[in-house]
């Protein structure tokens, strides 16, 4: 009985580097992520999130047609297109008719389109895929390094930046009109949000590296309203969950990415369903009661 649930849980982990990486690497981008994706939830900027997340498509195609499948190029490149779409949305909502969220919409959808052209234009739909998807059972050690540099600078930012963004998500006008920090804030996280969602392309790609961003936040609020039991309980379900995508992958051949967003997505519904934090059941409970 011991051995077939070691066989099946854990001999996978213990016997295949290439599972021992793929773990790694999601526990790095959960320790890094989640903290940032419950800070865009609790600012109301989950979509924002979900638009930087294709803005840095661009710049990863460049880099990759430059440099093949270089881990510095493609980092590079997704940085500074991630940057410059979160600019010149900026720009466009201050001097413009447009909000920011329609001008990020805009842009993030030119940046998408204009990434999957530059791929399929020169490479292959195998390539295509690798970006859009991401490769996390391949993750190398130079991926390693950058995953894990990316959550020590994200982690060390967030611990100086921890207050100020605590301010902005309570009552921002307020912390705006007594510190001159907010901006500096709010473009330092802006930029942590692009670091993480071009760490997590490499492991995910760019259309799942916002949902262990985003899905372990939103579902942390179903069971907490206290912030520091919010960011506990966003990184256990995001560990959680990339150990059972990838196990689901390893016994089932899913497809890695999907899978582990997919049991973030369970877990989310379940959360919607009987979160003790406006969970529909427990909403219903609370009416028969009163």
């Amino acid at each position: 009985m011991i051995s077939d649930v070691y066989n099946l849980f854990i001999e996978p982990f213990s016997d295949f580097s290439f599972m021992q990486r793929a773990l790694w690497g999601c526990i790095v981008l959960s320790i890094s992520a989640t903290p940032i994706g419950v800070f865009l939830t609790l600012r109301r900027m989950s979509l924002t999130g979900d638009a930087m997340a294709h803005a840095i498509l661009p710049g990863a195609a460049i880099g990759f047609l430059i440099s093949g499948v270089s881990i510095i190029a493609m980092t590079i490149g997704g940085i500074i297109a991630g940057c410059i779409v979160a600019i010149l949305a900026g720009i466009v909502a201050r001097y413009s008719n447009a909000e920011e969220d329609s001008s990020l919409a805009a842009f993030y959808l030119l940046s998408l389109a204009a990434g999957v052209l530059i791929i399929s234009a020169k490479g292959s739909n195998v390539d295509l895929l690798h970006v859009l998807f991401g490769s996390v059972l391949a993750l190398n050690n130079d991926a390693l390094i950058l995953l894990t540099s990316i959550a020590t600078i994200s982690v060390l930012s967030l611990t100086v930046l921890y207050r100020p963004l605590v301010f902005e998500c309570v009552d921002p006008d307020f912390f705006k009109s007594v510190s001159k920090l907010s901006a500096i804030a709010h473009y330092a996280f802006l930029l942590l949000v692009v670091l993480n969602l071009v760490a997590g392309f490499h492991a995910l790609g760019t259309l799942m590296s916002v949902g262990l961003m985003i899905l372990p936040a939103a579902i942390s609020r179903f069971w907490s309203e206290k912030l520091g039991v919010m960011l506990l309980i966003a990184l256990l379900t995001s560990i959680i969950s990339s150990y059972l995508g990838l196990f689901l992958s390893f016994h089932v051949s899913f497809a890695t990415s999907p899978a582990i967003v997919l049991v973030m997505g369970i877990i989310y519904i379940v959360s919607l369903l009987f979160g003790q934090h406006g969970g529909l059941l427990s909403k219903k409970s609370h009416k028969l009661h009163s």
